[in-house]
């Protein structure tokens, strides 16, 4: 296939095939960029975070941002925002929260272990002009604590952070087939945290959790089994939830977003894909990365008769549906790229992976649904459509 090059200039511009879609490749100087989120602004403006560097995994991956300024028509050159010479930091994601103080968290891991990640943080009282100092939020000796999707607040001022614990069995690489997921809630603005365990989660990760009109919670899981995108409920403000289920969405072992509009209807970027899609499957996330503190720690073996994490299944298309009836059917789905989502390689450098991957949506002020995900690993790719845009495919 002929290597592509992009030009990550952060200019908006009119799709010509498209006239109704507005595209744009974020600014970035890093061989690698993945896992944006979104968060707009009261003041009009929007930011973008994702991690940059090398390749996941490896120490020199960093969080960074850009923003897009009110009424302009470029973003920013990107920022770092974390820099630990020991750790891989991923997954960044913004917080806006209710006293407008802005929180950056993101997972930072020792190279090649996620089973290592703790969680940390920042904060800026000025949109993300300037930023205070680095600190821990949560950490475990035990297993390794991830996060991907944003905090909700609830009317009674809850804070709930969806988290993913990252477990391997002694001995071995951690793979992914034993992770679970749980919900950290704050009730006093984030200084400490209580943890909730989703029943009978394993192999649901990267909760998504939505607050519906009714204030009743509604959650989206991606799965490590690359089968289904898998969903769950609570109605007592996320202190239990219902036993996760698969939808009849499918799910490739890839991230997903999804959240509420202002009518009540649910926008969701995915994949469109699944397992059975793929012609060949990796054994880990990770089996590039040499990695000296794994050294005395075995492979893990794909165990027939058993569930194991699938990598590998094409990360293509990217799609964007809507739910007019809190996530009971997804009636509209639209692709707003496609290819062939080759992704056996996380490799960047030679521009051998050609996924499109770990999605962001936000309704703007606009009333636009502005989402941002990964392009070939290579960079942050912007897109701006509205509802009618995925309704009437035109």
């Amino acid at each position: 296939m002929t290597k592509i090059t992009l030009d990550c200039n952060g200019k908006l511009t009119t799709n010509s095939s498209d006239p109704l879609r507005i595209d744009a490749y974020l600014p970035t100087e890093c061989v690698q960029n993945h896992a944006a989120n979104l968060l707009p602004l009261p003041n009009g403006d929007l930011l973008c975070t994702w991690f940059g560097g090398t390749q996941e995994g490896i120490a020199d991956i960093s969080a960074y941002y850009s923003r897009l300024k009110k009424g302009s028509d470029t973003w920013s050159k990107a920022i770092k925002l974390s820099d630990d010479s020991t750790r891989s930091e991923q997954n960044p994601l913004f917080f806006l929260d209710p006293d407008n103080v802005l929180w950056l968290l993101y997972t930072a891991q020792v190279a090649g272990n996620q089973d290592t990640a703790i969680v940390r943080y920042r904060k800026s009282n000025d949109f993300g002009e300037t930023w205070g100092p680095i600190n821990t939020l949560l950490e475990d000796p035990d297993k390794g604590i991830f996060i991907r999707q944003p905090i909700t607040v609830m009317p009674n001022g809850d804070w709930l952070l969806p988290v993913f614990y990252c477990i391997a069995k002694p001995g071995e690489k951690w793979v992914g087939s034993y992770d679970t997921s749980g919900v950290m809630i704050s009730k006093d603005k984030g200084n400490t945290w209580t943890n909730v365990d989703i029943p009978d989660s394993l192999g649901c990760v990267h909760m998504n959790i939505m607050m519906l009109q009714d204030n009743s919670l509604y959650a989206l899981f991606r799965s490590r089994w690359a089968d289904h995108i898998y969903e769950s409920r609570s109605n007592d403000g996320g202190y239990t939830w219902t036993k996760p289920t698969p939808t009849k969405l499918p799910n490739n072992n890839s991230s997903i977003q999804a959240t509420v509009l202002n009518n009540g209807h649910i926008a969701l970027v995915f994949n469109n894909s699944s397992a059975k899609d793929a012609k060949e499957r990796r054994v880990s996330l990770y089996d590039e990365i040499e990695d000296s503190s794994s050294a005395n720690k075995k492979e893990a073996a794909i165990i027939q008769g058993q569930k194991n994490a699938f990598w590998g299944a094409p990360r293509a298309p990217m799609s964007l549906a809507i739910s007019t009836d809190n996530g009971n059917t997804w009636s509209f789905i639209r692709n707003l790229d496609e290819g062939d989502g080759y992704c056996m390689s996380n490799n960047s450098k030679d521009k051998l992976n050609r996924e499109f991957s770990y999605p962001s949506i936000k309704q703007g002020l606009d009333g636009k649904l502005h989402i941002a995900y990964t392009y070939f690993r290579m960079a942050i790719k912007y897109v701006v459509v509205d509802e009618n845009w995925v309704k009437t495919g035109k």
